[in-house]
């Protein structure tokens, strides 16, 4: 395949490593020039994109591709990519797959009840609701050019060098506790694993990506206290807890999401099920700080 992707950060790096062996070659986007720099390392097509009309050689690189991965958040002006490269995609006569990293938190608030694909979304932030409408530009835009959509609902992404034990180590961690509230979460490695194989079958639909235990908060952080062999911090009420807008309104969205469609994909075990395996790997083998 030919690979390209919009949004080269932390999922996309990973996705990008294991689609490696299939693809004669990766192209990615970026704003930074050290994300740029570490692509040009790497053997993949580095271009700058900031949601301009593309032209040389991205653009030739875009009308080339078989397939293209959008990791790129809407704003209040819609998708970015759509906005500015529609008619390229559209003139693209070799595309075979689209694939669009979204967000469970499409749905909404569901008062910790389990969710599903065929749920109902309720978005509940200004960032979830663009991402509906997103996800529905898209999906009307594959329909037109008879082109598989892989929709793809990534729950709370954490891998090594973005978790709670960096936290932990550096004295910012806090302990929210707010009764019944769950996360949902995935460890990179399992984001990269499932959309390899989407890549690879171009796989079409919505699709949870999850591990198998939504938990609350602060029972993590205790986990990963125990692992680095220090003191569990005292937990701090909800109501009470001094907090900015955004995260708070992260605690609005409380929902189980189940993943039963992403495990019929990959046909095979997830590296990390729980959160569990993925701290215990992560400190036994030092990877934790990335």
């Amino acid at each position: 395949m030919k690979l390209f992707i919009f949004g080269y950060g932390y999922s996309a790096r990973a996705i990008a490593r294991h689609l490696a062996p299939h693809c004669r070659w990766i192209a990615g986007t970026s704003r930074s020039s050290a994300k740029l720099e570490e692509m040009e390392a790497k053997g993949i097509d580095a271009f700058f994109f900031d949601g301009e009309i593309p032209q040389g050689a991205m653009r030739e690189r875009l009308n080339e591709a078989t397939h293209i991965l959008i990791s790129i958040a809407p704003d209040e002006h819609g998708d970015p990519v759509l906005n500015s490269c529609a008619d390229i995609i559209a003139a693209n006569g070799n595309k075979q797959w689209l694939g669009y990293l979204s967000t469970v938190g499409v749905y909404g608030d569901h008062g910790g009840a389990w969710v599903t694909e065929e749920t109902e979304c309720r978005p509940v932030s200004k960032r979830s609701t663009q991402r509906v409408a997103a996800e529905s530009a898209w999906q009307s835009f594959a329909s037109d050019q008879h082109v598989p959509l892989g929709i793809y609902r990534l729950a709370g992404i954490y891998g090594p060098g973005r978790n709670q034990m960096l936290k932990l180590a550096a004295g910012t961690c806090r302990a929210i506790n707010k009764p019944g509230q769950v996360f949902n979460r995935i460890h990179v490695e399992d984001i990269a694993q499932t959309l390899a194989k989407a890549a690879t079958t171009c796989h079409e639909g919505l699709l949870n990506v999850c591990d198998d235990e939504p938990a609350p908060p602060q029972e993590v952080i205790a986990y990963c206290a125990d692992l680095m062999g220090i003191g569990h911090l005292q937990e701090i009420d909800f109501d009470k807890a001094d907090m900015t807008p955004m995260a708070r309104s992260f605690y609005g969205e409380n929902k189980r999401c189940g993943n039963e469609k992403m495990r019929a994909l990959i046909d095979g075990p997830l590296h990390y099920p729980t959160y569990r395996e993925a701290f215990t790997q992560m400190w036994q083998s030092d990877s934790w700080r990335g």
